[in-house]
């Protein structure tokens, strides 16, 4: 298993998670421009990056 790229992984999600926090705090908070679909997006790169995750956990080798 490829530890480097998984411990990417493992970051760049942090790092979706909390631009999707800070976006959905803004949102909370009336921020007209928040609308965009920046959240939806948000939300499917996380999606994408879990799945990889997962995949790879669980891939040869586990």
């Amino acid at each position: 298993m490829n530890y480097v790229y998984l411990k990417r992984l493992y970051a760049r999600r942090a790092e979706l998670e909390a631009k999707l926090e800070l976006h959905d705090a803004r949102y909370c908070f009336g921020d007209e421009e928040v609308d965009d679909g920046t959240d939806s997006d948000l939300r499917e790169r996380l999606s994408e990056i879990s799945e990889e995750i997962a995949a790879l956990e669980s891939g040869p080798g586990r």
